[in-house]
């Protein structure tokens, strides 16, 4: 059974032998700035002035640690750690006082000890682009007093800018103190002041305890800590290079997507629904094919691709000598579903079959059918991510665009066209995504793209007419039930919906609701509306056949 301990720990203890404090390759860098460092110092001077002898708090600490050893993995708390080490180097660099300065040096720094097995080396050690920086700046004895003599334009990372700027302010600051005064700050540091230090020994409990908790600190993904593994697996004389490759494609794509990506990669390799939590099985199911040995490999051949290719899927932006419209206009209408689980066939395709365009046009428009078939059909989650994975393994055993998995069977067919020709405004995201589909092709613009930064789906004949209005003349109660609802009757609107006009007579709505300035409809399926003169049940019988049709022939039903 994991053990999860939390307990007080003065910093007399956190900056001592118990601890041996190791920020993870994957972790963002150091980045705390001097508001944020000075603000750290001017809450512990607020506590230290006030006299008393209360426990100050700074807060939590979540760490990878076994009970058997020192070393922990700082999963959480790395900025008020960092920032603590340079608050201390300041304080010991800044005192008139060797004894006192030979003790904040061992609160920095493990002496080392031959009795306990105990080598000489930092209580904190960065990541390892930075580590040199702050072990020769903040850790070394004197360091501090060195930063004034360094551009920070030299400087190679943003983390060792701030070590740079954040060491200048903090030291600046307690060096114009009278001695009485540092030393009255490092007693209460050692004595009184407190963090609450989280151990698990399992690296997936403490990323979900730092995902619930309310921190300071800078977010952690799962994709940091594939990072860690990948890039910790390339030789040395790469690291970098690979760390920076890595860095590159996930600045790219933004943190959050970068993020998405691994869930549609894991889906790709495995080719099955998750079972298990994604830290644990893309470690298990996928990793472990590529590391230990082929770090470079991972990033080369999986990352880097699939991170081009979710890009170019979200950003709708493929680019090829022809056909590059036409598969940009089928990635635009995919990404108006309301799910998410195309995308991993999507990714494959463009990552295996990016140079064939003829390819990605057929796979998509069958991808979009098989899609449309599923909304309209209210396939929910577990049925409609088997479908996809069973059309990806069918992909990857080169079925192609034959694959049966794609195809539809006359009774889900009958299903699709059955649904079509049902109340479609029952279900929100059944019916915007017909509707937007259905205006492309009566506008007869492919892939057509509205610069409203609202759509909303509007009754005709209102959901509940007045009473003695025109619409109760035009329809008996039985015809409004079956109309009111079905496709005939909806129209899209580019503003929010407006209940009390939703209710106007026929011509009043044409003129007052239906139209944008200077009485121009926005959408080619409201313009059709404008065009009558009357709305009544043997027309909408009429249009709901014509629209049906339109939209069973563009989706082979």
């Amino acid at each position: 059974m994991q053990q999860l301990e939390a307990r007080e720990v003065s910093l007399s203890k956190v900056f001592s032998g118990d601890y041996d404090f190791r920020i993870p390759e994957y972790q963002r860098p150091y980045a705390w700035q001097v508001e944020q460092a000075s603000q750290l110092l001017e809450d512990l001077v607020e506590a230290m002035d006030r006299g008393d002898d209360e426990p100050y708090f700074l807060g939590s600490v979540v760490l990878v640690k076994l009970p058997t050893t020192a070393r922990a993995d700082v999963i959480d708390g790395q900025q008020r750690l960092t920032t603590l080490t340079i608050l201390l180097a300041a304080l010991r660099d800044a005192t008139e006082n060797p004894l006192l300065a030979k003790q904040l040096d061992e609160m920095l720094q493990e002496p080392g000890n031959l009795m306990l097995d105990l080598e000489a080396k930092p209580r904190l050690a960065l990541r390892t682009r930075d580590q040199w920086f702050f072990s020769s700046h903040v850790q070394a004895l004197g360091g501090m007093k060195l930063l004034q003599d360094i551009d920070p334009r030299t400087l190679r990372t943003d983390a060792q800018r701030s070590i740079h700027s954040n060491g200048l302010a903090l030291f600046g600051r307690v060096a114009e103190w009278a001695e009485d005064r540092r030393l009255q700050l490092t007693k209460m540091l050692a004595a009184r002041t407190f963090l609450v230090v989280v151990t698990t020994p399992d690296l997936a409990s403490a990323h979900r305890i730092f995902s619930v908790m309310n921190s300071r600190g800078l977010d952690l993904s799962a994709a940091d800590i594939f990072k860690a593994k990948v890039v910790g697996d390339v030789p040395d004389d790469r690291r970098d290079e690979y760390a920076d490759r890595w860095d590159d494609v996930e600045e790219a794509l933004g943190t959050d997507d970068f993020a998405d990506l691994f869930l549609h990669i894991r889906t790709i390799v495995v080719k099955e629904r998750p079972k298990r939590e994604l830290l644990k099985e893309f470690e298990e199911l996928v990793l472990s094919a590529y590391v230990p040995g082929r770090g470079t490999e991972f990033v080369d051949d999986v990352v880097v691709p699939y991170a081009e290719a979710y890009g170019i899927l979200r950003d709708q932006s493929y680019a090829a000598v022809s056909g590059a419209d036409q598969v940009n206009v089928w990635l635009k209408r995919l990404d108006q579903l309301d799910n998410s689980d195309w995308r991993a066939p999507v990714l494959w395709a463009l990552s295996n079959k990016g140079n064939d365009s003829d390819f990605l046009i057929q796979f998509l428009r069958s991808l979009e059918r098989l899609a449309v078939s599923m909304l309209l059909r209210r396939v929910y989650a577990t049925p409609r991510a088997s479908r996809y994975i069973q059309v990806l393994r069918e992909l990857t055993a080169g079925e192609g665009l034959s694959s049966p998995a794609l195809q539809l069977s006359p009774e889900e067919l009958a299903e699709t066209r059955q649904r079509l020709d049902s109340e479609l405004y029952k279900v929100a995201p059944v019916r915007k995504y017909v509707l937007l589909r259905l205006d492309e092709l009566l506008s007869g613009a492919s892939g057509v793209v509205y610069d409203h930064p609202r759509i909303s789906v509007e009754h005709v004949l209102p959901q509940n007419p007045k009473v003695g209005s025109q619409w109760l003349e035009w329809f008996s109660p039985s015809e409004r039930e079956y109309w009111t609802h079905r496709l005939a009757n909806l129209v899209l609107l580019n503003r929010t919906k407006n209940a009390s006009a939703g209710n106007y007579e026929f011509d009043r709505k044409k003129k007052q609701y239906f139209t944008a300035k200077y009485g121009v409809a926005s959408f080619a399926l409201t313009t059709h509306v404008l065009q009558q003169s009357t709305w009544n049940a043997e027309l909408l019988a009429k249009r709901q056949s014509e629209l049906v049709e339109l939209l069973a022939q563009e989706w082979a039903l």
